[in-house]
């Protein structure tokens, strides 16, 4: 059941009247909530208003956009890049823009936002497509193919292994989305770039919202400079509202409270994991601040603490258990609305030691109750 809220959630949500420590969502450096960030945000909107009123590619361009992908490019480690309004946008121009590349030869569950119209997807898992692949691209023409795949898949809590793209021969444009990625892994935030093989026969092109890991509406795509000459040409990119410019001045001035909300994150992130170590239940492999929760067994038990009774159903009702503690997980079905539900525990860095021990306390009771 959705739950309706007035407020913006931080490290807790407001729903009716209540306040529920918050485990949802996916702004994971908390900056939406940052009191210097705000300041950086309330600056850059003083300075160049709410839009700025102009395409880009008029004949009047606004030299702040040129900054941001500046830093963008050399964040990434890419020779260029082009910012977008929507990670979305810039994920759909991405992908348009490879279509006219080569044959798409997309991973298992890759997000929409990168799919081109009519894609047809995979099953099984993402390790599995890539091992096959490399005997596809070997086998075909050089420049025939695009590999389109996500970098990060946050509902697995599973940061892909491309490694084995170092065995390709032939030369393939590679395309991932980074989304959850961004900002969170590498030494600066750089993302997955910092993993990628080293092949001269791959050519990779990277997007990302800024979305997730900044608290930023705004997208980009970083690659050879002259892929992202050719994506400025595209209608997607032409005819399209530019990013809103104080999101931009935000960025470009928040370099160190990134990078503290980053180091934040990772103590949340290793001390909740140290706490919940005993919870099998819990599946966190990689650095990531989500713990997504595995289906157990459905066994029906009465629990009764001090507060109130409820009745178990393991993994249906660990989230109906939780909320009656006054704690909200991140807990529907996504992408697909008709899919099952997925059940996920997100960390930011706002949360403090004290909410990461409460909420182990409450899964470790939960779990004991059903063993």
């Amino acid at each position: 059941m959705t739950r309706i809220t007035d407020t913006t959630p931080g490290r807790t949500a407001m729903i009716d009247g209540r306040s529920f420590l918050f485990f949802s969502g996916f702004s994971y450096l908390g900056m939406h909530a940052s009191p210097a960030f705000r300041e950086l945000l309330a600056a850059g909107t003083a300075r160049f208003g709410s839009v700025h009123p102009s395409s880009r590619i008029s004949n009047l361009q606004l030299r702040l956009y040129e900054e941001l992908e500046h830093a963008l490019a050399t964040l990434l480690h890419r020779q260029s890049a082009v910012c977008f309004s929507s990670g979305y946008l810039a994920a759909q121009a991405a992908v348009t823009y490879a279509h006219g590349k080569g044959e798409l030869l997309y991973a298992p569950g890759v997000h929409p936002a990168i799919c081109y119209p009519g894609a047809q997807l995979p099953e099984g898992s993402v390790q599995d497509w890539l091992s096959n692949i490399i005997d596809i691209v070997n086998q075909g023409d050089d420049h025939r193919y695009v590999l389109v795949c996500d970098a990060v898949h946050p509902l697995t809590a599973t940061i892909h292994d491309f490694s084995p793209l170092q065995l390709i021969r032939k030369k393939v444009l590679v395309l991932l989305d980074d989304s959850h990625g961004v900002g969170l892994l590498g030494d600066e935030g750089e993302g997955i770039t910092a993993s990628l093989p080293e092949n001269p026969a791959l050519h990779y092109l990277i997007t990302a919202s800024l979305a997730k890991a900044f608290s930023l509406e705004g997208g980009f795509i970083a690659g050879h400079a002259a892929d992202i000459a050719a994506i400025r040409k595209l209608p997607l990119f032409t005819a399209s509202t530019p990013m809103i410019p104080a999101n931009a001045h935000a960025f470009l001035h928040a370099r160190e409270v990134f990078a503290t909300a980053r180091r934040t994150l990772r103590q949340r992130i290793q001390t909740f994991a140290n706490l919940t170590a005993g919870i099998p239940a819990l599946q966190h492999t990689h650095p990531l601040p989500v713990f997504a929760i595995r289906e157990t067994a459905t066994d029906e038990k009465t629990q009764q603490d001090e507060r109130h009774t409820v009745q178990l159903d393991t993994h249906q009702h660990i989230y109906e258990y939780l909320l009656n503690l006054d704690t909200l997980i991140s807990s529907f079905a996504y992408p697909d609305p008709q899919g099952a539900r997925i059940n996920r525990i997100i960390l930011s860095a706002l949360h403090t030691p004290s909410d990461l021990e409460i909420l182990a306390e409450h899964l470790t009771r939960f779990y004991s109750s059903i063993q």
